[in-house]
């Protein structure tokens, strides 16, 4: 009876040793970097990866940014998308002036491209979504915000963040966009 036992103790420690040292080295930090937008949309940089980006093309991209953020203190999730597709296409070599990225802010999302003075009005703090946007733009990111959504939500135009163009819509911004040519990122 020992015997069997230990013999089920020793297959069970078997079983569970490479689960157990799976997990312990899926959870290790990787070595997060931020090649061009320092703080945010932080990659993994895997030159050896399928399906770089060609470094004489220009990519053109439209990313809708729909979603708030869960905590009205963080940046808003989907600009931190765009910061990421900025700090990925860097970290593959592609220049500044081969990407063509914009992002269409709409929807939830609108109150993100509110200056300081009007979001503490509605949320007792001061926008954590300014210092994002500022590096998108100096990233070379056009940021546009649906003034539908502004006035649907009723903001002011003057409250817009001065790194954030208004447009006529969202609508009609992506489907400018994607007849440009721009993949249309939702």
């Amino acid at each position: 009876m020992k015997k069997l036992i230990y013999a089920m103790a020793m297959l069970l420690a078997l079983t569970v040793a490479p689960i157990t040292a799976g997990a312990a080295g899926s959870t290790s930090n990787p070595d997060w970097q931020y090649p061009e937008i320092e703080n945010f949309g932080r990659i993994q940089p895997l030159p050896d990866a399928v399906n770089q980006p060609a470094l004489d093309q220009t990519h053109k991209a439209a990313f809708s940014v729909t979603r708030k953020a869960k905590d009205r203190g963080q940046p808003n999730p989907d600009l931190e998308r765009v910061a990421r597709a900025v700090n990925l296409f860097a970290s593959a070599g592609v220049p500044q002036a081969k990407r063509d990225f914009v992002a269409v802010i709409y929807g939830p999302a609108t109150p993100s491209v509110l200056n300081d003075a009007q979001y503490n009005k509605r949320f007792g703090q001061k926008n954590p979504n300014r210092e994002l946007i500022a590096a998108l733009r100096n990233a070379g990111v056009k940021v546009h915000v649906c003034g539908q959504a502004l006035a649907g939500h009723g903001f002011d135009q003057a409250w817009v963040d001065p790194n954030v163009d208004i447009a006529l819509s969202a609508l009609s911004d992506l489907v400018i966009y994607g007849n440009r040519g721009y993949a249309l990122i939702p």
